[in-house]
């Protein structure tokens, strides 16, 4: 039989903010989180804005003497993982190590570091390269320097599944706690690839708004007027824990991560298959793992970059899956407010996933002024809606053709 598993503690890195509540507020006002660049010289790029995080230290949850030697994207980590370890009150001194893990997800890595010491090595030659360089860009950095600083000895690894990397990361942690290899996991994700390399790549490759003007009107999910999502960073990390074990020490518990679907769409290694397939099965393969019918979900925080095809493609596919019952449903792209974070953005979305159950209210998509007659379902725009969620579903869908749902609910 398998176990239940529950989250017991949240932090987060992001454009609105490093705490939860803070977080939640903006988003609840549909505030944006989008402006000017400011972590790098604009005036070179056609696209000129970003969800980037100008004023961020991991003050408290990293040793100084460490800064220098880790990727902005681990140092999100460790702020994001520590925010969470202390909100669930866990005292791993208390804890068996081995039966602690750490699955984290993560696009891209250190792009920032794999930058810098491309320069060197190109202006200043082969023994100028950093000897950290390795340790400082590879992906599952994060993960092992978070188990460092907590002595967590459980499973520990990271998957990069591009956007959908938060995502299958914490559906891997659900299943490390249901199958007994585990009683905790720290799972989500991180991202730190707005630098000149990965803002000029998206920038040409034409999947960005370029709505420099108006930078906080940028992401629009589902709108009519999107053209492109908003590069974004940040972190969201959550503490998977087992149901009695959380119980037995008495935590406090947001809800329960009821069910895990996966797939691949085969097709394409950037665009969505145009008819949601692969998502639709993403969907009904995390239904199916939660022993949920269709109807029984409230609410779906959709992966909804702002991207003329991803949208239509994610509108179909839930069409699909829940057929009626689409109508119904309350659903939003908290990415209108925060922009699109990409290997982060699951975690991210998880942290509001379960706040909205938690509060009953399901968040706005900001900047949805003008619905896209393709995009015809319920996206909540604007401003948040109060109702009764019992469970919900949250979607990351990623290059490559990587699609990832995850249900939740409240503890029943």
């Amino acid at each position: 039989m398998k176990r239940r598993v529950v989250v017991t503690g949240m932090g987060v890195v992001t454009p609105l903010g490093k705490e939860v509540d803070e977080l939640w507020q903006g988003i609840l006002e549909a505030r944006s989180g989008i402006h000017r660049l400011s972590l790098i010289e604009p005036d070179p790029f056609k696209v000129q804005l970003a969800g980037d995080i100008p004023d961020f230290e991991p003050n408290g949850y990293c040793d100084p003497k460490d800064h220098k030697r880790l990727d902005r994207f681990t140092l999100f980590a460790m702020y994001a993982g520590g925010k969470a370890i202390e909100d669930s009150g866990l005292n791993f001194e208390e804890e068996d190590p081995y039966r602690c893990g750490i699955i984290l997800g993560s696009g891209i890595g250190g792009l920032a570091e794999i930058e810098v010491q491309v320069e060197r090595l190109l202006y200043k030659g082969p023994n100028r390269v950093s000897p950290l360089t390795i340790p400082k860009l590879m992906l599952n950095a994060a993960g092992g320097n978070l188990s460092i600083r907590y002595g967590l000895r459980g499973p520990n690894f990271t998957v990069a599944t591009a956007c959908a990397s938060a995502t299958n990361a914490m559906g891997d942690a659900l299943k490390t706690i249901q199958y007994d290899d585990a009683d905790i996991v720290i799972t989500g994700g991180t991202e730190a690839a707005i630098t000149a390399m990965g803002l000029s790549a998206f920038q040409n490759m034409k999947a960005l708004s370029d709505r420099n003007e108006a930078p906080e009107k940028a992401s629009r999910p589902f709108d009519q007027d999107r053209d492109g999502f908003v590069l974004s960073e940040g972190a969201g990390l959550l503490v998977f824990e087992e149901l009695e074990h959380a119980r037995a020490r008495g935590a406090r518990i947001y809800g329960e991560v009821l069910g895990y679907g996966a797939s691949g769409d085969a097709g394409h290694i950037t665009q969505p298959d145009p008819s949601g397939a692969g998502a639709a099965q993403a969907m009904r393969n995390a239904l199916r793992d939660a022993k949920m019918e269709p109807t029984e979900v409230d609410y779906i925080n959709a992966h909804g970059t702002s991207t003329p095809l991803g949208d239509q493609a994610e509108t179909q596919a839930m069409k699909a899956v829940f057929d009626g019952h689409a109508y119904d449903l309350a659903i939003s792209s908290t990415k209108g407010s925060l922009g699109h974070a990409l290997g982060a953005s699951g975690g991210i979305e998880m942290v509001l996933t379960m706040l909205a159950i938690s509060n009953n209210t399901v968040p706005p998509t900001a900047n949805l002024e003008t619905p896209d007659p393709s995009c015809d379902l319920n996206y909540t725009p604007l401003k948040p809606a109060s109702r009764e969620l019992g469970t919900a579903m949250n979607n990351s869908f990623g290059f490559g053709g990587h699609n990832a749902s995850i249900v939740c609910g409240k503890v029943r």
